[in-house]
């Protein structure tokens, strides 16, 4: 038998409480709370570690003993959060039809091809090192998961967590280029 239990619920037997939050409120705050870093290590503490340490098991007996350990952590991720959210507030203000429509073109358009054409700047970087040619694949090649050669090796070029997702299903039965788009380009590490 399979049972699935629901978060709902799970904080209902745990907490004994849900919070309701208004529609959309919590994808801004979380918005806001990434750009802030408000609940980082260094505001709120080590939230894995504090919970090994705690000595009780009920929910109030963990507020209590957290609000001990770190007592001005709450204040501090809300100011930095609320601050966020000031600051989002005023953006959305400046937000327009027309910046709508300049945004989703720079997403479908410019950054699209961008990353296509990062693409072939990786393969001849990679080419000139290695003193060969390279080409781009075919259709027929990307259909089967190449996007490019270097000399007469098939490569794929991935992102370089790509080599984290153990999860994926797919063989790719060539040579990989990884990258790492970095603040000022973008990283590459080969083995060939």
């Amino acid at each position: 038998m399979r049972i699935k239990i629901k978060n709902d619920k799970i904080v209902q037997d745990v907490v004994g409480e849900i919070v309701e939050f208004p529609k959309y409120t919590t994808q801004v705050m979380n918005l806001a709370n990434q750009n802030a870093q408000g609940t980082r290590p260094k505001v709120v503490g080590q939230m894995s570690e504090l919970i090994k340490e705690f000595p009780n098991r009920s929910y109030s007996e963990w507020v209590a003993w957290y609000r001990q350990q770190r007592p001005n952590s709450i204040d501090q991720a809300t100011d930095r959060v609320y601050d966020m959210v000031k600051k989002i507030e005023q953006s959305i203000s400046l937000i327009n039809k027309d910046l709508v429509r300049k945004w989703v073109e720079d997403l479908v358009l410019t950054k699209t091809f961008i990353g296509f054409c990062f693409q072939e700047s990786i393969l001849k970087t990679v080419s000139q090192r290695t003193w060969v040619n390279y080409r781009t694949a075919t259709p027929e090649e990307e259909s089967k998961g190449i996007d490019g050669y270097i000399g007469e090796i098939p490569v794929s070029i991935k992102p370089i967590t790509y080599k984290t997702m153990s999860r994926l299903q797919e063989h790719i039965g060539v040579k990989i280029i990884y990258y790492e788009k970095v603040k000022d380009g973008i990283k590459i590490e080969y083995d060939f």
